[in-house]
């Protein structure tokens, strides 16, 4: 059975408007997003502005921390450490396996001599 467009969450489906409808926020705050570099949805063919459903958990996000008192530079700034974390939790992960990988290979060996 073919996938459905709305099963890829990257996918650039949801308007402003259907964006600002589902998660009951003002137009011109997400404008003002895209404006801060905060959020970047696509653009269709007519320059309207286009969001995934990553980008709209994202933009949940980003609600919640403006709610909180946060500058859109500020959360900019969360969400670029947030990211960067999660790359250098990726890659210890990585070269934790690799580390177990070279310790296997090397008791492989040892237990050869």
């Amino acid at each position: 059975m073919p996938s459905l467009p709305l099963d890829d969450e990257n996918l650039p489906l949801f308007t402003v408007g259907q964006v600002s409808e589902m998660l009951e926020i003002q137009q011109a705050f997400l404008r003002r997003l895209d404006e801060f570099r905060v959020v970047r949805p696509s653009r269709s063919a007519g320059g309207q502005r286009r969001y995934t459903r990553n980008e709209i958990t994202i933009v949940q996000y980003v609600v919640e921390l403006a709610g909180e008192g946060l500058t859109l530079a500020a959360i900019r700034r969360v969400l670029e450490l947030e990211a960067r974390v999660k790359d250098l939790e990726d890659e210890r992960a990585q070269l934790r396996a690799a580390l177990a990988e070279r310790d296997q290979q090397l008791g492989l060996r040892r237990s050869r001599w």
